[in-house]
């Protein structure tokens, strides 16, 4: 079976959180003799368009972005022809040019979605653009949620509730390196002591600003891996703040990410709004046996980290049960340790890659079997 992915960014142009979803898909779902192309756009379409694993990385060019959403005149044309070579399309929600694409294609193929996340940034656009997502996701044959919190908190969602699934992200173990024993020297020179680590993109929504905060109650350091758009305001933050227990230590490695990953003890991932709508951060934290602490924000946080069996949820934007949470986490090591082994236990059970990849390539028999 032939499968085309589409959304508006993937590697090698970039690698976020839906880009690694749609990565993970498309490899997971190859053994089940699915072969994909992700359609997406880029500055250098022609340097960028190669095999990446399993599947082919297709690109179109990226003529300007505006609120967020990438525009591009040629990618219409590609679409139409990879849907059309295709025998189901798989799009990637929300990205208002992908709506307009199938709607203008009328291409006839059986059609999922994942629905990644709620319109929240740009929410005073919303009344605008809300009449073409309905057409869209009317138009379209399953709708597949990342978990069942974000299916019942969804406003959207709850409105195709009958074409929807629950369709866990999940993380391929194997995909991961060991850290080597230069990556853990590496660790014990940057923080020797207990610490609690935060890893993804420092974004608005990430609710950083929260944990720092929280630091000069917290009794052990707070080591935070990553770089992105808040990350200056976030270090003048601290540097205001007088904290001697926050460590920024920008882009990391795969390997040494795994190896704070696995010498922390715990994860702390504070986001407050629901532009975080999974958090495959948490699950890689899973992966690792680690306890975790989030925020009840009604979206896959709360699924992934269970709260009182993998860790601790507390309510968000709140500095002080947040550092409470990160206390008991450090000064209960037999709870902590108890938490981490049921989050390896669940990462196993719902999380893999495998299970993923198993659930979309059924999806997408039971599509194409309908259609004929």
């Amino acid at each position: 079976m032939k499968v085309l992915h589409f959304f508006k960014t993937y590697w090698p142009d970039s690698f976020g959180g839906v880009e690694r979803t749609i990565h993970a898909i498309a490899e997971s779902t190859a053994s089940h003799g699915v072969e994909t192309q992700v359609l997406s756009l880029s500055r250098a379409p022609d340097e960028n368009t190669r095999r990446i694993g399993s599947h082919m990385a297709v690109k179109a060019r990226l003529d300007f972005e505006l609120a967020s959403t990438g525009f591009s005149r040629e990618v219409f044309r590609k679409f139409d022809t990879l849907a059309r070579q295709s025998d189901l399309v798989h799009y990637h929600f929300p990205w208002p040019v992908m709506d307009i694409a199938h709607l203008r294609s009328r291409h006839g193929k059986p059609a999922v979605v994942t629905y990644h996340s709620d319109i929240v940034k740009q929410r005073l656009l919303l009344p605008f653009y809300n009449p073409l997502l309905m057409r869209f996701l009317s138009d379209v044959d399953a709708i597949a949620a990342t978990s069942p919190d974000y299916l019942r908190s969804s406003v959207t969602l709850r409105k195709f509730k009958d074409k929807s699934r629950v369709i866990p992200i999940g993380i391929d173990e194997d995909a991961y390196p060991a850290p080597t024993a230069a990556d853990n020297s590496w660790r014990q020179s940057i923080v020797s002591e207990p610490f609690v680590l935060f890893v993804g993109v420092l974004r608005y929504y990430k609710g950083l600003d929260i944990l720092i905060q929280a630091a000069d109650r917290v009794r052990c350091k707070i080591v935070i891996a990553g770089s992105g758009p808040t990350e200056q305001h976030l270090k003048r933050q601290a540097a205001g703040l007088k904290l001697d227990n926050v460590i920024f230590l920008g882009e990391v490695s795969e390997r040494q990410k795994m190896a704070l990953l696995h010498g922390c003890s715990g994860f702390v991932f504070p986001s407050n709004q629901r532009s975080e709508a999974y958090g495959v951060s948490l699950v890689e934290a899973a992966m690792c046996g680690k306890p975790m602490i989030s925020c009840e924000i009604g979206t896959g946080t709360s699924y992934v980290n269970k709260a009182g069996a993998t860790g601790l949820v507390v309510p968000p934007s709140d500095p002080l049960r947040l550092a409470e949470a990160v206390n008991r986490l450090v000064d209960s090591p037999a709870e902590a340790e108890k938490w981490g082994r049921a989050a390896r236990e669940r990462f196993c059970a719902l999380f893999t890659a495998e299970n993923m990849g198993q659930a979309y390539a059924d999806l997408y028999v039971r599509l194409r079997d309908r259609a004929a």
